[in-house]
């Protein structure tokens, strides 16, 4: 059906557009009945459906329907596998029609900052490209069913402590590097129906009054269509927020601020037509919802919770096998830890699902017919070592053949509204991972957790499987991984340090409750500890398999490229192994020019492969300008200088295989303004000065030299002799007006500085 959205509004009051604006009460948006603009609902969460009629909350207090809950984002990220993640979104959208859902809430994209984040369960990756391609396969797949999806927080969230008010304070380079290119990517290619603003200040302005984010760059730079709605209760001055491009707060403000905006337009202060736009932009949301609703659509709990299981088993990540996994059914096994019955598979606040079924390791285990006896060992839910526990543990332990140890971090520990104090596991869990250690070579630990965590014991045990929050199938999955039915192909999504004080966040996290300066600027996560050489203990992209990958014939389409060309990467992978496995081919490119603040080489690519034993296929990648490039503070653009940029590919960002150079030429001018503080360096390192600059140089060098020569030859010989490399570093680093003083008053400045004004002027002409 065609709809006359800016009819509607022309026949809407004052007062019916400006509650338009907010919604009527906790999860749904107003109707105008008169009209034809229906009640619709939205719902939390990104990995599943916590939708609430009555007892309504947004902190996951009270409940919700029986739903399915699939892996948390830090799972799913860490499959690397984007038809994986958009097949998990039609599902969520098929279950969304079928719940008379508008909008899944959801998915959350900020930047894994710092490990102790509370929310980082939610969030994908500490790399912005690894972020944008997995929101994208999720909103495509939540959108195939003609439900809506929020992409959230917009933008700069990246902790819990005082979310509410503190200001994010970083530079334009790193926000355009870091903190946007995964909504970005996500808005372009996926296009989101709306958008959540965050909570927080960004270099001082709340994102729900933040113009430049909400308006220039969102809309128009990026094309973003939809709507943009706040994250509940996040509106500072509701008529400012309308200025900058905030059109729907949530939840419902009582009236209040509808009546603030209503006098703003009727005294003159706010541009009705602005009002007019953000009405139209929700009511397009709405009736593309309204119009297109899906009667087939079922809500199937078992064969999603199946789908779970599915989805779990692609996300896990095999850190580390000593040659004990799979385990041998024959053999005798215990099982240690409560979360070997109770497994954690979710975090705490507005996404936790209320689960339609569970399935525990132990249970799969019992319901297969393997070699397994439990002992609890420790509890799931606090940090509370009890020493008979232990004991027995550990008896058990020296009487099996392996051992599983079951940990993670409880619920209480990471969570919607609060950070982690540590990266430390629960001094029970440790305790008991050493202390079995002791006694059982052939230990393997298998972690619950939604962020990293130390492992003090990780050189005592044979084998540990990172599970993360995989979602309520979890437990399947980790039997099937466990004992060989499904090979482990998960990579990690981020890095795991050594300690929590390796982080480059560390000395800024979480600031003093109303700032937090983001000082590591573009250095987040391995960009860090590679540019600072710091030991990790897993690397970004690491995961291993019970089978090898090898890799071949590294080709590119070119082996030139300019600005508006791209190239395509092509490499042959095949497996070596005996078993069926998958691999995920990882593109990273490094600029080998010398351009000052650059990581050492960045992800701008990746593949997952599926290969049977023996098979090859060949992993194809394409490269732009962009992915080359630096954002450009004075040029307010992306910017690759011309040169050499080496690619690189592999199976984790510490793991490179193969690499090649990629000559790279650009059209673009960057803005140089000479003066007399510009400095000989400078001018040599600019194409269109460097020959001028060139000639005065050899000069000055020739000079010096004959005067240093002459010097030696009077004085008998010098010991310091004449070194013209040190004298040309030196000259490098005085600026131009300095050379009046060397000159012998044969060198006018002014002069100097229209010279080379006209070089820029000639060449930019």
């Amino acid at each position: 059906m065609e709809r006359d959205i800016k009819k509607i509004v022309s026949e809407m009051t004052l007062e019916e557009k400006a509650g338009m604006c907010s919604g009527e009460d906790f999860w749904k948006l107003k109707a105008v009945e008169r009209l034809g603009i229906p009640h619709v609902m939205v719902s939390d969460g990104p990995h599943g459906l916590r939708k609430q009629e009555e007892a309504a909350d947004h902190l996951g207090i009270n409940e919700s329907i029986k739903a399915v809950c699939f892996p948390t984002a830090c799972a799913t990220a860490s499959s690397w596998d984007v038809e994986m993640l958009e097949d998990m979104g039609k599902t969520l959208g098929e279950e969304c029609q079928a719940e008379n859902l508008s909008i899944l809430l959801g998915p959350a994209v900020n930047i894994k900052r710092s490990p102790l984040c509370g929310r980082n369960f939610e969030y994908f990756s500490e790399d912005p490209y690894l972020t944008g391609k997995m929101a994208s396969a999720h909103i495509k797949g939540v959108q195939s069913w003609d439900v809506g999806t929020s992409m959230k927080h917009f933008a700069v969230n990246n902790q819990e402590y005082n979310r509410m008010s503190s200001s994010s304070n970083l530079s334009e380079r790193a926000l355009r590097e870091i903190y946007l290119p995964g909504f970005e990517t996500a808005v372009k290619e996926a296009k989101p129906k709306t958008l959540m603003c965050s909570y927080n200040k960004i270099n001082g302005t709340y994102a729900a009054e933040n113009r430049y984010l909400l308006t220039e760059i969102l809309r128009e730079e990026w094309g973003f269509e939809g709507y943009v709605m706040t994250d509940w209760g996040a509106v500072n001055d509701r008529v400012e927020g309308i200025r900058a491009g905030l059109d729907l707060e949530m939840p419902a403000s009582g009236g209040v601020n509808d009546a603030r905006i209503v006098k703003a337009v009727r005294d003159g202060s706010l541009d009705e037509t602005l009002l007019d736009k953000a009405v139209e932009n929700i009511l397009k949301v709405i009736f593309s919802y309204i119009d297109h609703r899906h009667p087939e659509a079922v809500f199937d709990r078992d064969a999603d919770h199946r789908k779970a299981v599915e989805y779990a088993a692609d996300c896990a990540v095999l850190l580390k096998n000593s040659g004990i996994l799979p385990l041998e059914s024959t053999k005798k096994i215990v099982y240690i830890g409560e979360y070997a019955e109770k497994p954690r598979f979710q975090g705490g606040g507005s996404s936790h699902i209320n689960c339609s079924k569970v399935t525990s390791a132990l249970e799969s285990a019992e319901e297969k017919g393997r070699n397994v006896t439990y002992v609890k060992g420790f509890p799931a839910d606090k940090d509370e070592l009890d020493e008979e526990e232990l004991q027995a543990a550990v008896k058990a332990a020296r009487d099996a053949d392996i051992v599983v140890i079951f940990a993670g971090l409880p619920d209480v520990i990471e969570s919607e509204g609060y950070d982690r104090a540590n990266m430390d596991l629960p001094i029970c869990q440790n305790r008991t991972i050493a202390e079995v250690a002791k006694v059982q070579p052939n230990t393997v630990v298998v972690l619950h957790n939604g962020a990293p965590v130390e492992t003090p014991w990780e050189n005592d045990v044979a084998g540990i499987l990172e599970m993360y929050l995989g979602g309520q199938g979890v437990g399947e999955a980790c039997d099937r991984l466990l004992y060989g039915e499904v090979n482990p192909s998960g990579r990690l999504a981020e890095t795991f340090p050594y300690r929590v004080q390796d982080n480059p966040s560390y000395l800024n996290f979480p600031g003093d409750g109303k700032n937090v300066n983001y000082g590591e600027d573009i250095f987040v996560g391995y960009r860090y500890y590679e540019a600072k050489k710091l030991p990790v203990r897993w690397a970004f992209g690491h995961g291993l398999s019970y089978t090898s990958f090898a890799y071949g014939n590294l080709r590119l389409s070119s082996s030139n490229m300019t600005d508006k060309a791209t190239v395509t990467v092509s490499v042959d992978v095949t497996n070596t192994g005996e078993v069926f496995g998958k691999e995920v081919v990882q593109l990273y490119v490094a600029d080998k020019n010398g351009t000052p603040q650059r990581p050492v080489k960045e992800l701008k690519g990746f593949v997952k492969l599926s290969l049977a034993p023996g098979e090859t296929k060949t992993a194809v990648m394409t490269l732009r300008a962009r992915d080359l490039s630096f954002y450009h503070e004075e040029l307010h653009d992306w910017y690759a200088p011309s040169g050499t940029y080496e690619i690189l590919v592999g199976h984790a960002s510490d793991d490179i295989r193969m690499n090649c150079e990629l000559r790279f030429d650009t059209a673009k001018i960057l803005p140089f303004e000479v003066t007399g503080a510009t400095t000989i360096g400078e001018l040599m390192n600019d194409p269109r000065t460097a020959q001028a600059m060139g000639e005065m140089i050899t000069k000055m060098m020739q000079s010096l030299g004959a005067s240093a020569s002459g010097q030696e030859e009077a004085e008998g010989g010098s010991s310091m002799g004449f070194d013209p490399e040190k004298m040309q570093a030196m000259l490098y680093g005085m600026p131009i007006k300095s050379l009046a003083s060397f000159g012998g008053g044969e060198l006018d400045v002014d002069m100097l500085i229209r010279t080379f004004t006209q070089c820029l002027q000639t060449v930019s002409m």
